[in-house]
């Protein structure tokens, strides 16, 4: 087994530690350039990293953010940059790393860490679960064309250089986290998501504004190019990398204005929320296809009581759920969970459940019933799953949106 120790980097040991997980994940080391955004984006006291002697082999990090939940929002870790040198894999350095990483969170009053899954099969033996998913959309725009009853609420227009780098964070923050699985953007996140790669990559940023002259949604994208040296004629595709909406009208002029783009044969949109309807306001739905349904945010619950008294629930008799937590056992228990809250008791448990499926229910993204058809839960009262459906459910499956 090898020796190592976790501990936080001394600052002239980050970025050595970064270039470990980046060959870790296939990715060059970063540039001075790179380095200079990158180190903000994630602070050195929530940076873990793992040493043999004085030499980096493995490392974590998280920002600091809030995460939307029904009914309220709770802070939270988001988590990144998990990797360990691929000659030190499988001996227990991510293991030690994840697990400090989420005993720090508990211990700073974060009820839930939530990062997104390189490898699906790798964070549910740490507590973590899926909470939502997502669908990546190809539109084939030569075959699309906006229903006549798609109502029109306003404009758009192509913001300038210097209005790309400001007005979307601030009509993001001005929108809200307005569907569970929201995550607040600091400003490390704009720097490196969007700053940067609106001068790496020339993306270009438009926003839809209503009638009454309020910008209320915004969409980045750029075009490339199709063309292959046997079929050079092949058009442009629009990649859509970052689309918010405060309202069903904006949502649909963005749609509007994307397929009025010239010169344009495909729109491929990534990561959308799994009931957004950009099929149905299309003459022909066929001409939206859903390339792929996968996995998204995946939370974590760190404190279990704490979590579970941050949102809301609907209406329904209360249920006792038993959780269990081997790596953090402070939240195995009984809780009781009702309209008016939850509690810990000493009650008898209707369901019993591991903590990461508790995440997958804990957003609303996921029915207890489906849980427990598929054994994820097991009902020793199994009229209790329709009463945990109902506490649990949320207006709206959740959705992040956020890339980090």
């Amino acid at each position: 087994m090898t020796e190592f120790t976790v501990r936080r980097p001394e600052e002239h040991e980050r970025r050595p530690a970064q270039s470990t997980v980046a060959r870790a994940l296939h990715s060059p080391p970063f540039t001075d350039e790179q380095w200079a955004i990158a180190r903000d984006a994630f602070p050195a006291e929530r940076t873990w990293a793992a040493f043999e002697g004085t030499r980096p082999i493995g490392m974590t990090v998280s920002a600091a953010v809030d995460l939307a939940v029904p009914g309220g929002r709770v802070p939270a870790a988001a988590v990144a940059w998990v990797g360990v040198r691929a000659d030190r894999t499988r001996r227990g350095v991510v293991s030690a790393l994840l697990t400090t990483q989420l005993r720090e969170c508990r211990e700073r009053g974060e009820p839930a860490a939530v990062l997104h899954a390189s490898e699906a099969t790798i964070y549910g033996r740490f507590g973590y679960g899926v909470s939502s998913q997502v669908k990546h959309v190809m539109v084939d725009r030569t075959r699309a064309r906006l229903r006549a009853d798609v109502p029109v609420t306003g404009s758009v227009r192509l913001l300038s250089e210097a209005e790309a780098r400001t007005l979307p964070r601030e009509l993001y923050a001005r929108m809200g986290l307005h569907r569970p699985g929201m995550i607040t953007r600091g400003d490390g996140w704009w720097r490196w998501n969007h700053d940067r790669v609106l001068d790496r990559d020339e993306y270009l940023v438009a926003v839809h504004q209503d009638h009454q002259g309020v910008d209320d949604g915004f969409v980045t994208y750029r075009p490339r190019s199709l063309g292959t040296f046997e079929q050079p004629a092949a058009g442009e595709a629009l990649d859509v990398r970052d689309l918010h909406a405060a309202n069903p009208g904006a949502l649909a002029g963005l749609y509007r204005f994307l397929l009025s783009v010239d010169l344009v044969t495909k729109i491929r949109l990534k990561s959308r929320p799994i009931d957004e309807p950009i099929d149905l306001v299309l003459e022909n739905p066929r001409a939206a296809e859903v390339m792929a349904i996968q996995d998204h945010l995946w939370v974590r619950l760190t404190d279990v009581a704490q979590a579970f008294a941050s949102r809301t629930y609907g209406h329904a008799e209360p249920v006792v759920l038993d959780v269990r937590d081997a790596r953090l056992p402070e939240n195995a228990g009984r809780y009781r969970i009702g309209p008016e809250g939850a509690e810990r008791t000493d009650a008898d448990a209707d369901l019993e459940l591991d903590v990461d499926t508790l995440a997958m229910l804990y957003l609303g993204g996921f029915p207890a019933s489906t849980l427990a058809g598929i054994g994820r839960i097991q009902a020793r009262d199994p009229e209790a799953l329709t009463r945990t459906d109902a506490l649990f459910r949320g207006a709206t499956p959740p959705w992040c949106g956020t890339d980090f």
